[in-house]
């Protein structure tokens, strides 16, 4: 299979109109702020491109990563709906986490199921802030098996999945929609919407949030590009093969990318919307980790896949037509976690 995928037709398409913003809710938690728009024009110029820009998500309302903003706000509806339930998630780290400090900040509990593979480290930020975690002898999707059948045995628990299957949609759209206000502040802090947006993808759930914001009725559609582990491609599997398909993992350096299936939410707007897509390695996303580290940025493996794929996808002189970007494009990468994360 190639490890990139070009569909230019689906920056035509057109998302369904934006639901209520949680921009609102996010501005109350403490220490919100805007993260940080960080130029890079050394890396522009390699890549033969006006403007190339790190959305820099290492510190996120004090957390290493852009996690939280799904998950405070998908918490605030469960908990909305259902006071004082005990959160529960599956996550390979930085979701639950953020489950986790959600569920202290609205004075419950959180247990969180983690895949055998997480290291000691990960596992310990996460009981740092006060959860139970739960280890399970199995890789990510078993994982989220584990925890959802834990929620459904007590009707005081309550599940905050960041990935859909039948039956289960709505949490994954809340978390979804908390997404929104990382894409609003990019356009806010630009004056305008990007030329190309490059966006790390595990089960899916920003991609989707990136593909529907950039697809809004009446605006103009920049090219999206998925970047995904060689290990753990399966939007990329899914969309070469036009239909969703669950793929077999391996490790990888880039842990939180580490899903075998895409989010049942994420599938229709990703098939439809995202025009672009690639894989890589983990040698390329540790060499970018180091790059942005040396340009002042902290990312980990995940954040800096973006620019690994960015490089691998524009490298190819037909995925780089595909994209039509102009002489003076900006470019955006989604830095999603710090190095520490």
């Amino acid at each position: 299979m190639r490890n990139s995928y070009s569909r230019p037709v689906g920056r035509a398409w057109t998302s369904e109109p934006l639901r209520a913003s949680a921009r609102a809710f996010h501005r109350s938690l403490p220490g919100y702020a805007p993260t940080p728009l960080i130029d890079l024009p050394g890396v522009a110029a390699e890549l033969g491109v006006g403007r190339v820009l790190v959305k820099d998500e290492s510190s996120r309302l004090g957390l290493p990563a852009f996690k939280v903003l799904g998950a405070s706000w998908a918490c605030k509806q469960v908990l909305d709906r259902r006071p004082g339930a005990q959160l529960v998630t599956a996550t390979d780290g930085n979701h639950g986490r953020a489950v986790a400090r959600m569920a202290a900040h609205f004075g419950t509990t959180a247990t969180v199921f983690v895949p055998s593979v997480m290291t000691p480290q990960t596992a310990e930020l996460i009981s740092g802030e006060g959860a139970d975690v739960v280890r399970v002898d199995g890789d990510y999707d078993e994982t989220v098996r584990v925890a959802a059948d834990h929620a459904a045995a007590d009707p005081s628990r309550a599940l905050v999945q960041d990935t859909a299957w039948e039956g289960y949609d709505e949490v994954p759209s809340w978390i979804v929609d908390g997404y929104e206000t990382l894409l609003q502040e990019i356009d806010e802090r630009l004056g305008r919407v990007p030329d190309l947006v490059a966006v790390p993808v595990g089960v899916g759930s920003l991609a989707q949030a990136v593909v529907a914001h950039y697809r809004r009725p009446g605006a103009d559609h920049p090219a999206v590009l998925a970047v995904e582990p060689n290990t753990a491609a399966c939007l990329l599997t899914s969309l070469t093969r036009s239909h969703p398909v669950t793929v077999d993992t391996a490790d990888t350096v880039m842990a939180g990318l580490n899903c075998g299936t895409v989010s049942s939410t994420a599938w229709p707007v990703l098939s439809d919307g995202c025009d672009a897509a690639v894989a890589v390695s983990d040698q390329q996303a540790l060499d970018a980790s180091v790059e942005l580290g040396a340009l002042g940025v902290s990312s980990g493996p995940c954040g800096a896949a973006t620019l690994a794929g960015v490089r691998e996808f524009l490298h190819d002189p037909a995925d780089r037509a595909d994209l039509r970007l102009p002489p003076d494009a900006i470019v955006v990468l989604l830095n999603t976690e710090g190095l520490s994360s």
